[in-house]
């Protein structure tokens, strides 16, 4: 990729959540062509807290952002399959990487398992294995990325391929008309009765 196609390029990070290996991958769009950036698993310590890995993962992500400075995010939603245990401890994963998106600035997108394996391979229950060797094809990569990096590569060319044809993605729903409003009053008034109290407990 040249400078100036580099510079037109958009950048997308694919998060694939997870709170022992948080996969990741960036791929960038210039016109008609994707090209892989760089693709990597977070990986935290399964004996730590669930606190202390989501705050290691919460700081890993913040730092590929800075690092590969992508304009879009593309995270994979929770496998309604899942039992409960494990979808509520990928939803916290899931949280960091949505809030640690927005803090920054990127556009959040958001895909079913199904709907990233159709684009990537023409099939929505496609095998990990055959996502990893669609991917390594289609952004002629010298070998296969690791399975959970791999996944978010897909997430992330998912995206990529919707840029393309300009289909709409699942997004995260706008904020209502007002709101921010509605919710400054709110805060103004929150913050009255907070004042309110600690006055009332001063002059005790």
């Amino acid at each position: 990729m040249t400078a100036s196609a580099d510079a037109d390029a958009v950048r997308v990070l694919g998060v694939d959540p997870g709170t022992r290996l948080c996969g990741w991958g960036v791929v960038a769009r210039s016109g008609s062509r994707v090209t892989h950036v760089d693709n990597g698993v977070v990986v935290l310590d399964e004996k730590a807290p669930l606190a202390a890995r989501l705050a290691v993962l919460m700081t890993r992500l913040d730092g590929l952002i800075e690092t590969y400075r992508p304009r879009l995010a593309a995270v994979e939603t929770v496998f309604h399959n899942r039992n409960a245990r494990s979808a509520l401890t990928l939803g916290h994963a899931r949280g960091v990487a949505l809030a640690v998106a927005a803090h920054r600035g990127l556009e959040i997108h958001e895909y079913t398992p199904q709907q990233i394996k159709k684009a990537v391979t023409g099939g929505g229950r496609a095998s990990k294995e055959q996502v990893q060797q669609m991917i390594t094809m289609q952004l002629e990569l010298g070998d296969p990325p690791q399975a959970d990096a791999a996944d978010a590569v897909a997430a992330a060319l998912c995206h990529a391929h919707h840029l393309a044809l300009g289909m709409p993605s699942v997004q995260l729903p706008p904020k209502p008309k007002g709101g921010r409003r509605r919710a400054r009053a709110g805060l103004e008034a929150l913050v009255a009765q907070q004042r309110a109290r600690s006055s009332k407990g001063g002059r005790r």
